[in-house]
C-alpha cells in the first residue's frame, strides 16, 4: 500500500523518505516488507505524507486502485457531442435540472471505474503498441484523436482508458515526426485531463510535459494553447496557484496576438485559457483577479468561436461554468445557485460538461447546508454522465450526506455507486 501510494503521486523513496525523516533504505525494506512497522505513530505519519486514510493503509478498506479498478457495475450509453442534439437527451437534461431545483428525489443508474495502468505503463515502459489494423496515415491518426476526444466528451472514462495508449502508440508510427507531433500532443492533453478525472496527480506532470513538448515541435497554435492550459492545471493542483495564474494568462494573450489559426478559433481558445485562470485565482481567495478574469474570459468568448474539432470545450458555456465555479470556491453558494437556475444544461456541449455543470451545483449546496438539494444534483450528475460520479468531490460529498441517511432515500447506494464503501 505505501509503495502503491507513492507511486501514484509520482515521488520516489527517497522523498518519501525525507518527509518521514528516515533512511531510502528504510522506505525501501519497508514497502518490500522485509521491516515491519509496528508504531501507530509511525503509522500515521506515513498516513499523513501518502494522504492514504490509516483504515486503507492497514488494509481495514479496500484500496483506492481496487475501488477505480472494479468493473462489476453496467454503464449506459451516454451522448457525446455529435448526439447532443438528440431531443430525448434534451428533455432528459432539463428534467435532470426540473430534479436539482424543484422535483421528488429520484436514482439513477451506477457507474464503472476506470484504471489507468496501461497509460502508467506507457508513459513508465513504453509498452504499448500500435494496434492491429490501425490506421497509421494522416487520416486513420486524425480519426483516432478524434475517437479520443469524443470519448472524453461523452463521458467514457473507461473506454478512453482502454484506448488511448494504443492511440498514442499510433499517433507516434506516423512519419515524419513533425507531423505526428500535434496529434501525439493532442492525445496527451486529453491523458492528462483524464488522469485529472480520475484523481492520478502522479502522472499529471509526466503527460502535461509531454503534450507541451510534442505540442511545440508540431508548431499548432491551438494544440500549444491547451497544452499551456493543462500546465496551468498541473501547477495549481500542486498548490503553485499564482504561477498557474499566470501561466494560463500568458498563454491567453500568445494564443491571442499569435497566428496558425482563424482570429475566432484563437479568441475561443483564449477564452478557455482566461477562464482557467479565474478559477486558479479563485481558488487563492484572490476575488478581484478571479472576477476580472471571468470578465475577461465572458468578451472574449463573444468574439471568438470555437470550431467543431476544437482542443477543448470554448465559448459562453464553458465560461459560464467557470463563474460557477469562481462563486463557489470565493464562498458565494447563493450568487452561484442563482447562475446556475439560468444555464440549460442540454444547451452544454458535451456528457462531461453536464456532470461537471450538475456536480457544481451539488457542491454549492453543500456549501450552502442543504443536503437534499446537494443529493438531487448529484443524482442528476449521475444520470447526465455516470462516470463523473468517481471524482474525488463526489465522494466527499457522498461521505458528508450519509450522516443524512433516513432523510435521503438511496443515499447509501449511491455512495457505494461513487466508489465510496458503505458499512
Amino acid at each position: 500500500m505505501i509503495a502503491k501510494a507513492r507511486r501514484r503521486k509520482g515521488w520516489l523513496q527517497r522523498d518519501v523518505a525525507a518527509m518521514l525523516g528516515k533512511s531510502e533504505s528504510w522506505v525501501s525494506q519497508v514497502e518490500r516488507d522485509v521491516i515491519p512497522v509496528n508504531s501507530l505513530e509511525t503509522l500515521r505519519h506515513i498516513s499523513d505524507v501518502l494522504d492514504v486514510p490509516l483504515p486503507e493503509l492497514l488494509g481495514a478498506a479496500p484500496p483506492l486502485s481496487a475501488r477505480r479498478g472494479s468493473a462489476s457495475t453496467r454503464v449506459v450509453r451516454n451522448l457525446g457531442p455529435e448526439e447532443g442534439d438528440d431531443p430525448v437527451r434534451r428533455r432528459e437534461l432539463l428534467a435532470a435540472a426540473a430534479v436539482v431545483f424543484a422535483s421528488p428525489l429520484v436514482g439513477a443508474t451506477p457507474a464503472e471505474a476506470s484504471t489507468l495502468a496501461p497509460l502508467e505503463d506507457l508513459l513508465l515502459y513504453g509498452t504499448a503498441t500500435v494496434p492491429k489494423d490501425s490506421d497509421v496515415s494522416p487520416a486513420g491518426v486524425a480519426a483516432a484523436v478524434k475517437t479520443s476526444r469524443r470519448n472524453f466528451r461523452a463521458a467514457r472514462y473507461d473506454a478512453l482508458a482502454r484506448t488511448l495508449p494504443g492511440q498514442i502508440a499510433q499517433a507516434k508510427a506516423l512519419e515524419p515526426v513533425e507531423l505526428s507531433a500535434t496529434a501525439v500532443a493532442d492525445l496527451y492533453n486529453i491523458a492528462t485531463r483524464l488522469c485529472i478525472k480520475l484523481g492520478e496527480d502522479g502522472l499529471l506532470a509526466i503527460t502535461a510535459d509531454r503534450a507541451l513538448n510534442s505540442a511545440r515541435i508540431g508548431g499548432d497554435a491551438l494544440t500549444i494553447a491547451e497544452a499551456h492550459r493543462m500546465v496551468s492545471s498541473v501547477w495549481r493542483r500542486q498548490g503553485h496557484l499564482a504561477r498557474a495564474t499566470d501561466i494560463a494568462v500568458r498563454a491567453a494573450q500568445d494564443v491571442r496576438a499569435g497566428g496558425g489559426a482563424t482570429e475566432s478559433a484563437r479568441l475561443a481558445a483564449g477564452s478557455s485559457l482566461l477562464a482557467t485562470a479565474a478559477y486558479t485565482a479563485a481558488k487563492r481567495g484572490d476575488r478581484q483577479t478571479a472576477h476580472a478574469l471571468i470578465r475577461e474570459a465572458t468578451e472574449t468568448a463573444k468574439a471568438g468561436r470555437a470550431t467543431p474539432d476544437a482542443r477543448t470545450d470554448a465559448g459562453l458555456q464553458q465560461v459560464l461554468l467557470h463563474e460557477l465555479s469562481v462563486h463557489y470556491l470565493l464562498g458565494d453558494a447563493g450568487q452561484a445557485i442563482d447562475l446556475a437556475r439560468t444555464i440549460n444544461p442540454a444547451a452544454l456541449p458535451s456528457a462531461e460538461r453536464q456532470g461537471r455543470f450538475f456536480i457544481d451545483v451539488a457542491r454549492c449546496f453543500d456549501q450552502w447546508g442543504k443536503p437534499e438539494q446537494c443529493y438531487r444534483a448529484l443524482l442528476a450528475a449521475e444520470q447526465a454522465a455516470p462516470q463523473e460520479i468517481r471524482r474525488g468531490a463526489v465522494k466527499e460529498m457522498a461521505g458528508g450526506l450519509l450522516r443524512h441517511d433516513r432523510s435521503l432515500p438511496g443515499v447509501r447506494a449511491f455512495a457505494d455507486r461513487a466508489g465510496m464503501p458503505v458499512k
